[in-house]
């Protein structure tokens, strides 16, 4: 069973981070949808708002509990993302709240008040998670709708169905986690390891087909580098699916999925440089070109830990 102090870091490290993600995933819904289904941009603005709400409440009680592991990797902000967020605000006219960004700066740096874990904090995390746990479940089922509506023609988006399917597949991983931690359950490492990196090298694998599929035809270099992601994590998906457990061979999967990473992230983060200054001929809003970008930076940070676990 996981301790007061463990369960309190633990929540508020993956919620910082997913709680972003969620709410850049309605962004991107509702700046692919067409005029006509004006009801789910709107549901999907509720959401963010509400998701927005969850985000402040957990930075402003973060300030000494989390890891500066967490803080300096690059996954709950990075450089480019509150010039991401303008830009993205321009190009579409969704309305995105910035304020957040520079408050999550600022925990970085430690600009705020430390807090220390006590029965209070305890009782908001729990507060805090319950309420997640609930909204998560209406944005799956959100993300299931629009999924199906896409599928059989009810509906049309800019977004591929496969991207639709990715949101919701993250969605419900962080749902799983979350109510993992709620329940302060302990978890068998081994198994988390190769589960956790199965998940991961498929979004990192997926990332490179939507990089791929979304950049202009006359980005040949560009596009040839994305395929040659796109085949080694799919290489990585296909060995994690036959390790079943075995110590060493995952522990030479971890290494391996390691350094693709952080190639993938140096190429996400000229890839985000790129489209910010305009100089990239491609259909990829700056917001997603960060959110993938801190995406894998969150993958080498969990990738780092489970070196050190096995």
């Amino acid at each position: 069973m996981l301790s007061d102090n463990r369960f309190v870091k633990d929540s508020l490290e993956l919620n910082l981070f997913f709680l972003r993600i969620m709410k850049e995933h309605m962004v991107f819904i509702a700046a692919s949808l067409t005029p006509r289904d004006s009801n789910y941009r709107l549901f999907a603005d509720k959401v963010k708002s509400r998701l927005e709400d969850l985000l402040k409440r957990s930075i402003r009680i973060s300030n000494g509990i989390i890891s500066n592991e967490v803080k300096t990797s690059g996954e709950l902000v990075t450089n480019y993302t509150l010039s991401a967020e303008k830009k993205t605000e321009f190009y579409t006219g969704a309305h995105i709240n910035t304020d957040i960004t520079e408050q999550e700066i600022k925990l970085i740096k430690g600009d705020f008040p430390k807090v220390n874990v006590t029965p209070y904090i305890d009782k908001e995390i729990n507060a805090i998670n319950n309420s997640i746990i609930a909204l998560l479940k209406e944005i799956i089922l959100f993300k299931k709708k629009l999924k199906d509506d896409v599928l059989s023609c009810k509906m049309f988006t800019t977004a591929y169905p496969t991207m639709i399917n990715h949101l919701l597949e993250e969605a419900t991983l962080y749902l799983s986690i979350i109510e993992r931690i709620q329940r302060k359950e302990q978890v068998n490492i081994a198994k988390e390891v190769l589960s956790q990196e199965n998940f991961w090298n498929h979004i990192m694998e997926e990332h490179s087909e939507f990089i791929r599929g979304m950049l202009d035809p006359s980005e040949d270099k560009l596009i040839e580098i994305a395929e040659k992601f796109h085949e080694k994590f799919k290489s990585l998906v296909n060995k994690g699916s036959n390790i079943h457990e075995n110590l060493k061979a995952l522990e030479e999967l971890t290494r391996e999925s390691l350094e693709a990473t952080k190639n993938i992230v140096n190429f996400k983060k000229q890839g985000t440089e790129g489209i910010l200054s305009c100089k990239i001929k491609s259909i990829i809003l700056p917001l997603l070109s960060d959110h993938v970008l801190r995406e894998a930076n969150h993958y080498v940070r969990l990738l780092n830990s489970f070196n050190k676990s096995l």
